[in-house]
């Protein structure tokens, strides 16, 4: 089953925030996946409440990132927001850290796929923005999250290392709606 999800580019000042991921370590936008019942809408104003403490407003719709071949696919809607409320703090259990950062000059490690949607975000892209990563999912399809995390700590690598080991940059296309 396709999965399908947004990401939030919360921008406040010209900066964005990111949150540094438990799973990996790695930094990355904040986002997830659609639940049942749920518009994109209200799930990425969902998981930015979850994962930074800040109520954002939804300023515009960035683009579409579809991922074909990793796992069963992946379809992720970005949307630019500012913050409106709230106190940023990372989640528990889902973040290490969240912070504010320059967009010119983003973390390391940094989850590669979101470099394109940072970039989107705070260059005005809108309206029609659509990219393809063209990647295949390095594990069992069907392998849940539970085994994927315990292939992570049985492999003597650090999160990082792993993430950057299997989860590795490839290229992305760009796709004219």
């Amino acid at each position: 089953m396709i999965a399908i999800g947004a990401n939030i580019a919360i921008i406040r000042d010209g900066r964005i925030v990111l949150t540094r991921r438990e799973d990996f370590e790695v930094w990355c936008l904040p986002g997830g996946h659609l639940e049942p019942n749920e518009t994109l809408v209200q799930t990425a104003l969902r998981e930015a409440r979850e994962e930074t403490g800040l109520e954002v407003e939804l300023t515009r719709l960035v683009g579409l990132y579809a991922y074909p071949n990793w796992r069963d696919g992946m379809q992720t809607i970005l949307f630019a927001a500012r913050p409106a409320g709230g106190e940023l703090r990372p989640a528990d259990g889902e973040a290490l850290d969240i912070g504010y950062f320059d967009p010119v000059c983003l973390p390391e490690p940094f989850v590669w796929w979101h470099r394109q949607q940072v970039y989107d975000a705070m260059n005005g892209a809108g309206e029609g923005v659509a990219w393809m990563i063209d990647r295949v999912w390095p594990f069992e399809r069907d392998m849940t999250r539970a085994e994927l995390y315990a292939l992570r700590d049985e492999s003597g690598l650090s999160r990082a290392g792993f993430y950057a080991k299997y989860m590795g940059k490839p290229g992305m296309q760009k796709r004219e709606l």
